[in-house]
């Protein structure tokens, strides 16, 4: 199957990332710990990345991989790769004078982003000096974001899903290295995301040379295809961007709660990402130039195939890790985080934090699903109108909740807008038919949610009375070994798997 080889390739690489992304972590708790360093650096990151989401891996994503898959299909390589070059020209014309702009503008950028740190000279300054190292990484990543777009269309999903894995080689590099001859090891870290910018954007050239790809910086020319690229990225832009004010609108709130908040968000969502990342990104990366292409052919019973065994598979690797991330936090954040600068009062807050996540997990990777399902027919504008709704009720959730519950407040808004988002994807969706839920489908979704909660128990029970006597990284080990049979079995007790797809699929791979 075309589908999981591609998602297997992607998620794969991806959980390599994950895995050294958590190594990073583990040194970054350790010496920089949940205060005021750690909160500064957190905010240079987020910024770079905010706009990163919004424009490259977001609108422009998944605008131009649509029509750069159509112009494939109906054109060939040779005009598909022309108006790839006419788009990368137009990105820098565009990204060079902003980034210059933002660099200039950072100390009122800061006031913005992080309104807590005003009066707490210390975090605001060190906040405004690490995002003016970090910021130009947007224009480095959008670069290489293109080009990870073009290598996708052609089928070539390796090559972009590991670049993170240089992001995090550097960052640990920089953290090590860099820390003795800086002002603070946060500082260190922003160096650190300016040379993986570098070093990504050097892999992805290197990549589509290899691939044959002609991309060339050229005058800009406003064509008719460009022309349709900004008009299907007006709304992708509005849209990314209101559904990432979201992280801006935690950030803000949470700066305004006690120090170290800003950072126990940060630390959960480095766990609740990992199947995310994991699965999210490889299925929307894997099935939009797929169900593009089947669209665009106008090969419906493709599209459905496409849509229902994406949703299949997210189904099946997100609900269990849903269910671990909700009855072991303690012993993930305690395993993988609380040493050095961080301690058991970290470890508690953060715990929580993941678990009030950990609610909304299975409802953003399924919306990945529908999200591509509508990017495919080239409708950027439902999405936005559905995220303005979501993120005006996220917005409200958290201030509520976070005036009873703090931090635990702004993850459980989080987590529960995620499945009014979903329900609100689904309805829009059914005006296309041959995007419908298949038999197939509908049979299993009972199955593997009657699996996950049985390896949940059993997960719970490792945790509570087999292993909470050891230490170190042996008992987070024995549980997940111990989840992942006990899951494997559920599911192939209860049929939502039988063992001639696993060969078929093994076959075709």
């Amino acid at each position: 199957m075309k589908l999981l080889k591609a998602m297997a390739t992607v998620a794969g690489l991806t959980g390599v990332s994950r895995i050294l992304g958590f190594v990073r972590d583990i040194f970054t708790a350790a010496i920089l710990g949940a205060g005021p360093v750690a909160d500064a650096f957190f905010v240079a990151l987020k910024l770079p990345n905010f706009f990163r989401r919004v424009t490259a891996e977001g609108a422009f994503s998944i605008s131009f991989v649509p029509l750069y898959s159509e112009s494939l299909e109906k054109e060939g390589k040779e005009k598909a790769d022309i108006f790839a070059s006419n788009a990368l020209s137009m990105m820098l014309l565009i990204l060079v004078p902003f980034t210059l702009l933002i660099l200039l503008l950072m100390p009122f950028v800061i006031y913005g982003l992080a309104p807590g740190f005003i009066g707490d000279a210390g975090r605001y300054d060190m906040a405004v000096e690490m995002s003016r190292v970090t910021f130009p990484y947007l224009l480095l990543m959008s670069l290489t974001a293109l080009m990870g777009g073009v290598l996708n269309a052609l089928d070539r999903f390796a090559p972009f899903a590991a670049a993170p894995i240089f992001f995090n080689i550097c960052l640990i590099l920089a953290l090590l290295f860099l820390t003795p001859v800086t002002d603070t090891p946060g500082h260190a870290m922003a160096f650190g995301v300016l040379a993986a910018g570098i070093v990504q954007c050097l892999w992805l050239i290197f990549s589509i040379k290899r691939a044959g790809v002609r991309l060339r910086i050229k005058r800009p020319e406003n064509t008719p295809k460009i022309k349709k690229l900004f008009k299907l990225m007006g709304p992708g832009v509005l849209g990314a961007g209101v559904m990432h004010v979201n992280l801006f609108v935690d950030l803000i709130i949470a700066s305004s709660l006690a120090a170290g908040s800003i950072s126990y968000l940060y630390y959960a969502d480095r766990l609740n990402q990992l199947p995310l990342g994991m699965v999210g990104i490889a299925v929307g990366t894997a099935l939009l130039p797929m169900l593009s292409k089947a669209i665009s052919a106008k090969n419906k019973e493709q599209a459905q195939h496409l849509f229902n065994r994406a949703l299949e598979i997210c189904l099946l690797l997100a609900l269990p890790a849903a269910v671990a991330l909700f009855v072991i936090p303690e012993t993930l954040v305690s395993t993988l985080f609380e040493r050095g600068e961080f301690d058991s009062a970290d470890t508690k807050t953060t715990s929580l934090v993941l678990m009030a996540y950990a609610i909304g997990m299975p409802a953003y990777i399924a919306v990945k699903v529908f999200s591509t399902a509508y990017w495919s027919q080239q409708d950027t504008l439902s999405p936005v109108k559905i995220s303005l709704i979501t993120t005006a009720c996220n917005i409200a959730l958290s201030i509520i909740l976070s005036q009873f519950i703090g931090v635990i407040g702004i993850a459980l808004a989080t987590g529960i807008v995620g499945w009014l988002q979903l329900i609100l994807l689904w309805r829009g969706l059914k005006k296309a038919s041959f995007l419908a839920f298949d038999q197939r489908l509908k049979g299993v979704i009972v199955k593997i949610i009657l699996s996950a909660l049985v390896m949940g128990a059993g997960v719970y029970a490792l945790d509570q009375y087999a292993v909470n006597n050891m230490n170190g990284i042996l008992p987070l080990l024995i549980i997940v070994i111990g989840g992942l049979i006990l899951y494997g079995l559920a599911i192939g007790a209860s049929g939502a798997i039988k063992l001639s797809d696993v060969k078929k699929y093994l076959k075709r791979g």
